[in-house]
């Protein structure tokens, strides 16, 4: 008997749009009214407001049409991501990544499996300051070099880059994204309950860092050596300085990113920058930086297209006006539970509703809203309340295949979402399970 594997991530997202049409034909359509949080500057839902409206079911040509409209919501993602992946692949072809990455491993020497608990900490460390994800799509190839060099699988160097910044995301008392536009819709100081959420997240990362040590240890295979890049003519003074460039633009990045509010527009076009610069000074004159920006295109295409059709999904249930119902449908059971388990159930309907909307700050503004007038008549503290829906899309983030920065970071690293899941799957059951223990603990001491 053949064994059941995972769709094809292409073929997954594409039947998720498929019963998204569904729904609009299953579910009745519905929807909150909405008005502008001047706390956020985001649109969010009117608690109290759900009402009926007529029903406008998609047909799967409908919905078909709607793949074009998510590609183009997620345009600036996509450009960005051709545009690092480009530019990062200039930069290997002059030759000074992978002298870099031969020459970090020979000094760290039999010590090279500390590789994963460092790269844990400053991608875990980018999630909680900045929700890291996307950004890191351009990075695989980099990230796959190193892993390789030591020996360590592709799955490696997933979890310890995406897995890390999403843990890091799901927990972070700073994330602006996520914490932060959560407790400002709740009413509550930025900030708050700080020391909590901070011995969550460390928690949390360290036991994913273990996880990821475990696994990479467990499947180590032969060391692979980078091997050199077509040689471009560039001399040892050119590869310091192509590398001298790419820290000082990454450097730049990190500053834009956390203190400027850059866009992915400003990232995209820094690393433009960086590849135009690096190809002219290594070396690979125009033609060849050219060459490398097109090929660096051509491998981040499928990464790429999975990020927008992603984004399909919530759109058809948007147009369908089926997406509020089921925020509805999922909240209203919660009244009439116990307040421990109402608090449960809050993180089972972050979870089931991240499915469907992908985007932690969208998620915020189209759940805090209603939550919040429910958990001070349950009794339940706000701040559980964030906390619940931190851990419901937080966790989901790395399991989901809605998820286009995570399918398409497996994806460019070639692991399949099957291989993934049997990886990620136990790990995120036992830090939710630790993670409602938080939360009962937060109820107990009547966390503010």
């Amino acid at each position: 008997m053949k064994k059941f594997g995972m769709p094809h991530p292409l073929a997954l997202l594409v039947g998720g749009i498929l019963i998204a049409a569904a729904f609009t034909w299953i579910l009745p359509a519905g929807e909150y009214d909405r008005r502008e949080d001047p706390a956020t500057g985001k649109t969010v839902v009117v608690n109290g407001t759900y009402h009926a409206i007529a029903s406008q079911p998609l047909s799967a040509w409908q919905a078909m049409i709607a793949i074009p409209k998510g590609l183009e919501g997620g345009a600036d993602v996509i450009m960005f991501v051709f545009l690092a992946g480009g530019a990062l692949l200039v930069l290997d072809r002059t030759g000074a990544l992978r002298g870099t990455v031969n020459g970090l491993a020979r000094t760290l020497g039999h010590r090279e499996t500390l590789i994963i608990p460092v790269f844990c900490i400053v991608f875990g460390a980018l999630g909680a300051a900045e929700n890291m994800q996307e950004e890191i799509i351009a990075l695989i190839p980099l990230l796959l070099i190193v892993t390789r060099r030591v020996g360590f699988d592709a799955l490696t160097a997933a979890a310890m880059s995406v897995g890390a910044a999403m843990v890091g995301s799901a927990f972070s008392p700073i994330n602006p994204f996520q914490a932060v536009i959560a407790q400002k819709l709740a009413g509550l100081p930025v900030g708050s309950a700080f020391g909590f959420r901070l011995t969550m997240v460390l928690l949390a990362l360290a036991f994913w860092t273990a996880a990821t040590m475990r696994y990479a240890i467990r499947t180590r295979g032969q060391r692979v050596e980078s091997a050199d890049p077509p040689p471009t003519g560039a001399s040892p003074v050119r590869i310091q300085l192509v590398m001298v460039i790419a820290v000082a633009c990454l450097s730049v990045f990190v500053y834009g990113v956390s203190r400027l509010d850059w866009s992915f527009e400003q990232m995209g076009a820094l690393f433009f920058v960086l590849g135009v610069s690096a190809g002219l000074v290594g070396g690979l004159g125009v033609t060849g930086t050219a060459e490398g920006f097109a090929e660096g295109f051509g491998a981040m295409a499928y990464a790429s297209l999975l990020i927008g059709f992603a984004r399909v999904i919530k759109v058809v249930l948007e147009q369908g006006h089926v997406m509020d119902t089921i925020v509805y449908g999922l909240f209203q059971p919660l009244a009439h539970l116990p307040v421990a388990a109402s608090a449960a159930g809050m993180v089972a309907a972050q979870g089931a509703i991240h499915v469907f909307v992908p985007s932690v700050s969208g998620q915020a503004a189209l759940t805090m809203p209603v939550l919040v007038p429910l958990s001070d008549l349950l009794g339940l503290s706000r701040q559980v309340t964030v906390l619940a829906y931190q851990t419901g899309a937080g966790m989901c983030e790395l399991v989901t295949p809605t998820n286009g920065a995570l399918m398409a970071v497996i994806a460019s690293a070639g692991v399949s979402y099957d291989k993934w899941i049997h990886f990620a799957a136990p790990v995120v059951g036992i830090m939710v399970l630790g993670a409602l223990g938080a939360i009962y603990l937060a109820v107990a001491i009547g966390l503010q």
